[in-house]
């Protein structure tokens, strides 16, 4: 029986400043620490790139005891690490890496990106991994747009792509360390779908552009609300949209243990934190240069 799931919070998505990049963050926020498994959601640009303006160049930096996840919307990026990938991630792309014990990449829009001009649009997002995974080998997962599955609704109107997870008869081909269900969403104005969720899941939705009427009872609108988080009490999603929109769709079995972090390092005690920063000042997690 299908049941759909009661806002818990439906917030804003501010601007932070992090060095030369303004982005929005509506996880972590006021009232909401994380969505476990979720512990932070950035959404980057539209940032107008060219020869004279290019913010988002993230030189090499170290990440451990988590899964740090880029979803490009607009754009491409080089991504480098630790590991020897070196890769061009294009709009629809993913890029999927597991720090584990530890990893140093870097990112930033391509030299013929930059050079070309554009938009540049990505949601970059922290999955948690539980103790048992913190220190795991690390790894790097590329899944192309034409790689990733996707669900039509009804109407033809709606387009969702499988990431990570199960949706009707699809798999997404990420693999996972814990149950997560990872979507997009392209809509056009009237355009209607329900979403399976398993009930034991936290969820959310994230609106990167447009307005939806979520559950029948709550509208998010770009630049005004835009993300809605919802109580464990129902296993469906559901959303109208009221105009061409873009939607992230988030669940995930919640891990449940204590959270430490600090700066890059995301793990379950400050001793931990510390022992994170000792391995990468020597030289432990690799090297990037």
């Amino acid at each position: 029986m299908k049941t759909l799931r009661t806002v818990q919070y439906k917030v804003q998505s501010p601007f932070v400043n992090m060095g030369p990049i303004k982005l929005r963050q509506p996880l972590p926020i006021a009232g909401i620490d994380n969505v476990d498994p979720f512990i932070l959601l950035h959404h980057y640009g539209p940032y107008a790139i060219s020869e004279f303006n290019n913010p988002f160049d993230l030189g090499p930096h170290p990440h451990r005891g988590f899964e740090p996840i880029t979803l490009l919307f607009k754009g491409e990026q080089l991504h480098r690490d630790s590991l020897g990938n070196e890769m061009v991630v294009k709009a629809g792309d993913v890029q999927w890496t597991t720090a584990g014990r530890g990893i140093i990449h870097a990112e930033a829009p391509t030299k013929e990106f930059v050079k070309r001009g554009g938009e540049l649009e990505g949601i970059q997002l922290w999955l948690n991994l539980p103790s048992k995974n913190k220190m795991m080998p690390p790894n790097y997962q590329h899944i192309e747009k034409q790689q990733i599955p996707v669900v039509l609704s009804s109407d033809k109107k709606v387009s969702l792509s499988i990431i990570a997870g199960i949706q009707k008869t699809e798999t997404g081909p990420i693999q996972t360390q814990t149950a997560v269900n990872v979507f997009t969403a392209k809509a056009s104005k009237g355009g209607k779908i329900e979403i399976d969720i398993p009930a034991e899941h936290q969820a959310l939705i994230y609106l990167l552009e447009g307005a939806v009427l979520v559950n029948g009872t709550a509208v998010l609108k770009y630049a005004d609300n835009q993300m809605i988080t919802f109580n464990q009490d129902g296993n469906t999603l559901a959303f109208e949209a009221r105009e061409e929109t873009v939607l992230l769709i988030l669940s995930g079995a919640p891990i449940k243990e204590e959270v430490a972090q600090y700066g890059p390092y995301v793990m379950n005690t400050q001793t931990e934190i510390l022992e994170a920063m000792r391995d990468y000042q020597q030289g432990k997690m690799g090297h990037l240069y």
